[in-house]
């Protein structure tokens, strides 16, 4: 058996709810965990069972000889800590949104590609069986061209101002609003399905009554390299249950996903596709506590597990058998711009905007 690698958790919160399980459970050593208030850091080491803690990733590196550092803190830190771990030679995972902009995006491309690290950011809902197979049917052909997507989604997670939630998400000088804390897995996945954006068109503005200074809610118009047309909208702030529309028209034919479940509708008729088993999740964990921190957990370790046996083939040399590309600091620093583009977009009265 492979012996374990040694890694390192940067983040008391999503950190320890999914980057420490499934670090775990893909061949990794969790030998510390870093975070900036002492007395959260020690209680959620009790509760993961993690024996060394530290408030210095170069000291933790230093002194655990960790080779995998996993950054989950707020957007305004990962350039910092992400510079500091290639410095001393570890592969590096970033969350999502992957820096505070595009121009700090490009330092951590630059620094990890130059040292010759494995980097990876953490776009894990590639690996979600819909969003997979959504994606294979535009790739083999089933709708003919691509013509035209739209991405709708009302959410209530940010509705009620008393719900708690990540700070950072509604403090513009972290790097938050929901554009970079949802909204960066969305423009993530339209290029992972069909290529890059050249052009598009944002507002960025609250819907609930939180009252903060950046977004709940986003709406856009684009125009992809390819051709493709669309528009997507997405709010947090909305009362009721999740709704979602995902639909992409080609020539051919149309692919939706629904509840789960993705169809195709062509010439023949209207019928669901099939999970592959190549595109099957682990089994999740029991359940987790349905409260505001936890509630997702079920939802996202499938995915984040998948996501680290990616990078640990990467780490070990060996050919990565992924169905779905795997996202890369590249990948971090194209969402980067797009998401920076529709921040200027959005300042300027939603004038058109070129990317990147």
């Amino acid at each position: 058996m492979t012996a374990p690698v040694p890694a390192l958790v940067v983040g008391t919160g999503f950190g320890c709810r999914i980057h420490v399980p499934a670090l775990r459970a893909t061949g990794f050593e969790v030998v510390g965990l870093i975070g900036a208030t002492p007395e959260k850091l020690a209680r959620r080491a009790r509760q993961n069972g993690i024996e060394r803690t530290f408030t210095d990733l170069d000291e933790a590196i230093a002194q655990t000889g960790a080779k995998v550092v996993t950054i989950a803190t707020p957007p305004g830190t990962h350039a910092g800590l992400t510079l500091t771990a290639i410095a001393r030679g570890c592969h590096v995972v970033c969350e999502k949104p992957f820096a505070f902009d595009a121009a700090e995006a490009q330092q951590m491309v630059d620094a990890a590609e130059k040292a010759g690290v494995v980097n990876m950011v953490a776009h894990e809902f590639r690996w979600m069986p819909d969003r997979a197979l959504f994606g294979r049917a535009i790739a083999e052909g089933m709708i003919g061209d691509p013509r035209f997507l739209v991405m709708d989604q009302f959410i209530p997670f940010c509705a009620d101002p008393e719900t708690p939630l990540p700070s950072w998400w509604f403090d513009k000088a972290q790097g938050g609003g929901w554009l970079g804390a949802g909204g960066s897995h969305m423009m993530d996945q339209i290029r992972a399905w069909l290529g890059e954006f050249d052009t598009l068109s944002a507002n960025l503005f609250l819907v609930s009554e939180r009252q903060a200074d950046c977004e709940d809610t986003y709406s856009m118009r684009f125009r992809l390299k390819s051709g493709v047309e669309g528009a997507m909208q997405q709010s947090a702030g909305a009362w009721g249950p999740m709704t979602t529309l995902w639909r992409c028209a080609g020539t051919r034919g149309t692919v939706w996903m629904e509840n789960g479940k993705v169809f195709v509708a062509d010439r023949q008729g209207t019928r669901e596709l099939d999970v592959p088993a190549d595109l099957r999740l682990p089994p999740p964990p029991p359940a987790a506590d349905p409260d505001s921190s936890r509630r997702l957990s079920h939802f996202e370790i499938g995915p984040f597990t998948r996501f680290c046996e990616a990078l640990r083939a990467a780490i070990d040399g060996r050919a990565i058998a992924s169905p779905v590309p795997v996202p890369t600091f590249r990948d971090g620093l194209a969402s980067m711009q797009i998401l920076d583009a529709m921040r200027e977009s959005s300042a300027r009265g939603g004038a058109l905007t070129k990317v990147g």
